[in-house]
């Protein structure tokens, strides 16, 4: 099986060559406005200062785990090694990311002087720089990981690196994000009644840094996390002997799936940006997801019959398949209860001429409407999974668990397509920033608009993926657990299971009232700065004089590194907790209960607050009044509220989960060998 490592790595290779390219050719693209060119010098300058200062407070973390995992017998020096090298190669891709995304929203502005056509690529291979990185980097690691050692068990240390990074990253990036957009947007908007990115608003400079370091470092660590997550639950499981036969078939499988999706990635890129005429930017990204799909099938179909499975190949292929199209269901979903276009977002900005109360309802409403289908898509491949698998002589977790990875085989272009986003809202920015006519500035508005609903679609595809993953990863502790001589039973007449249950059940919605309280503490913060500089700088709403944008960038970086803290402490040590507590069964319901609780608030929160997000965005179209109404100003505080909801609390969830399943699994040994009141 040596030949198909190598093609796995080489692969990885390749995808980094891709990203590499890519970045050359949008370098190579035209800026001549100095203005705009000084705009995105400030956003590098303060997405680069957060990023290193959140990983030197990342480094220090991970050498305390490090030794930690040197210290715990059953893990031991390769498994630290491997959580090194995860968490290097889960900050170089979304620090890889962030530094193309900088520097790319300028040149997306100059190039929207000539329309759609020549915008729409340079804002989406921008964001697949940060696609093919995040693949890249994971398959890379994973492989050479797995070809030194041999064991998937070792390859679990890596993706306990990327997950610890991942949930930091994007906790810290969302809080840093939001603090700033809800001051900018209750200040600025509201009382003051400016544009968006409107220069003289001193929270606007850390606004569009924190677009980058939340929905593009911190994005792209977390579905990086959730994609290796789910290749080594599958490494595992399929090491465990699934079949009488040889097992290494079903652990290099996951690894060719990814490298199949890098191939697929790349073809459906140019059906986003190869257009010669287009009108429709979002139109063109979901093309694209679709054709990514649709190859990727065909590459699944040559993968699960070229690898030596014999007679079974169709229990790994059908499964994977089931995942997939579940991963287009749930986008899809996203989609519908979010897009501008679409009835959700325009009911709910039509109440907002009665004020925010009706808005925030009716957005909360369809959030809550939007978990059906997205819980049902979910449920189906899940059981499709299963049966599918146990048909063909495959063990029905396997079958679930290659239905995770194959919901995010095409992680190149969902990355892709998430970091457009924050690179084209920049873009406004730049524009706005830059004097450009209105035309230009209509071009990256629809530029953006599509962003958005990009965003929503990923963040539910993360969230889809995610639950898929740790159902994977819980069938990894189980098989973990009683590798080390003790059985889990997860009976509810077990009062310890059941203990189980609810404290996990009770951690996303604590860590979600942290998060969103750690927002609303800096966000108050924020507010009275800017209120400050507007009373206290003469000129600075005539535009006379620059605000300090310096100070607001302080205030979001200071607060973001100080609130991630709790949070994060909660979310590794909790499950050791439980588990040292009240014994592997015991855990084995903590994980369980964090799962259901987890998916629903993460699906209620990515819609509700993208829907509330482009209601405002519809009103400021020209409906019901347009900017400067009540309306408006009803739909600006809808926008504030969902905007923790979306970009901070909600895609943070689905790393939650999946750490806390990753950690059980990592000190599995520890909790089977050392328990006070449960076996």
């Amino acid at each position: 099986m040596l030949l198909w490592e190598i093609v796995a790595l080489i692969s990885g290779v390749i995808s980094i060559g891709l990203a590499l390219a890519l970045f050359r050719w949008v370098m190579q693209q035209e800026n001549e406005s100095e203005k705009m060119a000084f705009f995105s010098g400030r956003i590098q300058e303060g997405a680069a200062t957060y990023l290193k200062r959140l990983y030197q407070a990342l480094g220090v973390l991970a050498i305390v785990i490090t030794i930690i995992i040197l210290l715990v017998p059953d893990l031991g020096w390769k498994v630290a090694i491997a959580f090194v090298v995860g968490s290097a190669c889960s900050a170089a891709a979304g620090y890889s990311g962030m530094y193309v995304s900088t520097r790319a929203n300028a040149r997306v502005a100059w190039a929207a002087r000539d329309g759609l056509v020549k915008a729409l690529p340079v804002g989406f291979y921008a964001g697949a720089v940060m696609g093919f990185s995040v693949v890249g980097f994971a398959l890379i690691g994973m492989t050479i990981i797995y070809m030194i050692w041999g064991d998937p068990h070792v390859v679990l240390g890596f993706s306990f690196g990327a997950s610890q990074l991942a949930l930091l990253a994007k906790a810290g990036g969302g809080i840093y994000t939001k603090t700033a957009d809800i001051g900018a947007d209750l200040v600025g908007k509201v009382e003051f009644g400016l544009v968006e990115d409107d220069p003289r608003n001193p929270a606007v400079i850390a606004d569009n840094v924190g677009d980058n370091v939340g929905d593009v470092a911190g994005m792209g660590a977390d579905i990086l996390d959730s994609f290796v997550a789910s290749v080594v639950a599958v490494m595992i499981l399929g090491a465990s002997g699934i079949t009488s036969g040889d097992p290494t078939p079903y652990v290099i499988f996951p690894l060719l799936l990814s490298a199949a999706g890098i191939f697929a990635s790349f073809g459906g890129m140019f059906f986003v940006a190869g257009r010669k005429e287009t009108s429709d930017p979002g139109r063109a990204l979901n093309t694209g997801t679709i054709a990514t799909t649709a190859i990727f099938a065909v590459l699944l179909l040559g993968v699960s019959l070229v690898l030596p499975f014999g007679g079974n190949w169709q229990g790994v292929f059908w499964p994977t398949l089931a995942g997939l199209l579940a991963g287009v269901v749930i986008g899809f979903t996203s989609d519908f209860f979010t897009d501008i276009d679409q009835k959700a977002v325009q009911s709910t900005a039509h109440a907002a001429q009665t004020g925010p109360a009706l808005l925030i309802l009716d957005g909360f409403s369809y959030g809550l409407l939007s978990i059906v289908p997205s819980i049902v898509g979910i449920c189906v491949a899940m059981v499709a999974a299963w049966f599918l698998a146990e048909a063909f002589g495959i063990a029905g977790t396997y079958g679930v668990s290659i239905a995770a990875v194959g919901m995010l085989s095409i992680t190149g272009m969902i990355v892709s397509a998430d970091a457009y986003g924050p690179i084209v809202d920049n873009a406004k920015g730049c524009a706005e920033y830059g004097g450009l006519d209105e035309e230009t500035i209509a071009v990256c508005d629809r530029l953006d608009a599509a962003g958005n609903t990009a965003k929503a679609i990923t963040k539910g595809f993360a969230i889809g993926a995610a639950a898929l993953t740790v159902l994977a990863l819980f069938a990894s502790y189980v098989e973990t657990v009683e590798m080390a001589g003790v059985t889990v039973n997860l009976s509810l007449q077990d009062p310890l299971v059941m203990v189980g249950i609810f404290v996990g059940a009770m951690m996303p919605p604590l860590f979600s009232a942290l998060l969103m309280l750690s927002v609303s503490r800096n966000a108050y913060l924020m507010v009275e700065e800017i209120r400050r500089q507007f009373r206290d700088i003469p000129g600075l709403l005539e535009n006379k004089v620059p605000p300090d944008s310096a100070r607001c960038v302080d205030i979001a970086t200071q607060g973001a590194l100080k609130e991630l803290i709790l949070p994060a402490v909660l979310a590794l040590i909790t499950p050791i907790v439980v588990g040292v507590l009240f014994g592997a069964s015991a855990l084995g319901g903590f994980l369980a209960g964090s799962i259901v609780t987890g998916i629903l608030f993460a699906l209620l929160m990515a819609n509700a607050g993208g829907l509330w997000d482009n209601a405002k965005k519809y009103i400021e179209d020209g409906a019901y009044g347009g900017k400067g109404t009540d309306a408006h100003k009803a739909a600006v505080v809808g926008d504030t509220v969902g905007d923790p909801f979306k970009d901070t609390a909600g895609p943070s969830l689905n790393t939650l989960i999946t750490v806390m399943s990753l950690v059980a699994t990592v000190f599995a040994p520890l909790v089977a060998r050392f328990s006070l009141f449960g076996g």
